[in-house]
């Protein structure tokens, strides 16, 4: 894959390059709003997560970038400019949204090759992207045949075949093996640190806390995050950390306050949230107490994305039955 040169941070219009911009950017389908003021920056160099619960309004946001919806207000650029004003829109954004909208009945090879033809790009980049994405063996067979896994990559291919400045991808690693997965995730971070825009979004909590080093989240189609991964999981939960130690009664008495919660599970093992693992560790020192362990327990990105999003989630599903109990009749919607 060419990589651009970029010489440093140059500027376009006064910004970073190949930035993606919303301003207030807002879509109603009669009363029911998708997405509302979302207001967001997503700059180049970095892998940018766009994370939300089902029906928040990741995939509406997605096809406004691109053109395919109109905002009913605000606005939203790729480059300084809307997407349907770029001469050449396919080497300014590359995108997968859908991996399966391709031709049943033509070949990974004639997709691309057709999708080539129309943006005057040299057959010889098809066989660059086939060979990027692993295709090599089945480029010849028709992709209506493909596995879900498959064409996840012919629609990468597909996003990747203008060598664009931007990419947003909608789920990219949806039907992939492990195998797949760690080389998208690979990918996408060789890809931004070219000096690329990289928009992902994606449901596999831990597989964006490996991908991304920045966040957007919203819910019920506004925003609630624009961070980094560490800042959202340090702001977003409690910080419990275990000690074991053999004089564990003891250290416990020393902890207690009012703001100090010291729980035990076994004899030799508390947990502790209000207080820093370093204060616990010097309590233990100036009581002349052994640690075997002293470890900083923080909340992982699931479980901070799913504290944050509690409320605004559209659908919630029954508490799971206690073993040798019966769930509850549920009545179908109206």
């Amino acid at each position: 894959m060419r990589v651009p040169s970029y010489g440093g941070p140059t500027t376009y219009e006064g910004q970073f390059p190949h930035m993606i911009e919303a301003r207030g950017l807002t879509k109603r389908y009669g009363d029911k709003t998708a997405v509302d003021g979302l207001t967001f920056t997503v700059r180049p160099g970095i892998v940018t997560g766009f994370l939300g619960p089902n029906g928040a309004g990741k995939s509406t946001t997605m096809r406004m970038i691109l053109g395919l919806d109109a905002p009913t207000s605000g606005t939203v650029t790729v480059d300084g400019k809307p997407y349907r004003e770029h001469a050449k829109p396919l080497q300014a954004v590359g995108a997968l949204l859908e991996a399966r909208a391709v031709h049943t009945s033509r070949s990974a090879y004639n997709h691309l090759r057709a999708l080539a033809a129309t943006h005057g790009i040299a057959n010889s980049r098809v066989d660059e992207v086939i060979d990027l994405v692993g295709l090599q063996e089945v480029a010849r067979k028709r992709a209506g045949g493909f596995s879900l896994g498959m064409g996840q990559r012919l629609g990468i291919a597909s996003a990747l075949l203008a060598d664009p400045s931007t990419l947003i991808l909608d789920e990219p690693v949806n039907g992939l093996d492990p195998e797949g997965i760690r080389w998208i995730r690979d990918l996408l971070k060789s890809l931004a640190a070219e000096g690329r825009t990289v928009f992902v979004s994606s449901h596999l909590m831990s597989e964006m806390a490996l991908t991304a080093e920045h966040l957007i989240v919203i819910g019920r189609g506004r925003l609630m995050a624009d961070t980094s991964v560490a800042d959202l999981i340090a702001g977003a939960s409690t910080t419990v950390v275990t000690v074991r130690t053999p004089q564990a009664a003891e250290l416990g008495r020393a902890l207690a306050g009012p703001d100090v919660t010291v729980s035990s599970t076994a004899a030799d093992l508390l947990e502790v949230t209000g207080v820093a693992a370093a204060q616990i560790g010097e309590v233990a020192r100036d009581l002349g107490l052994v640690l075997h362990e002293l470890t900083p327990q923080q909340a992982s990105l699931e479980e901070a994305f799913m504290d944050m999003t509690r409320d605004e989630v559209e659908y919630h599903a029954a508490a799971t039955p206690a073993p040798g109990t019966t769930a509850p009749t549920s009545r179908s919607a109206a």
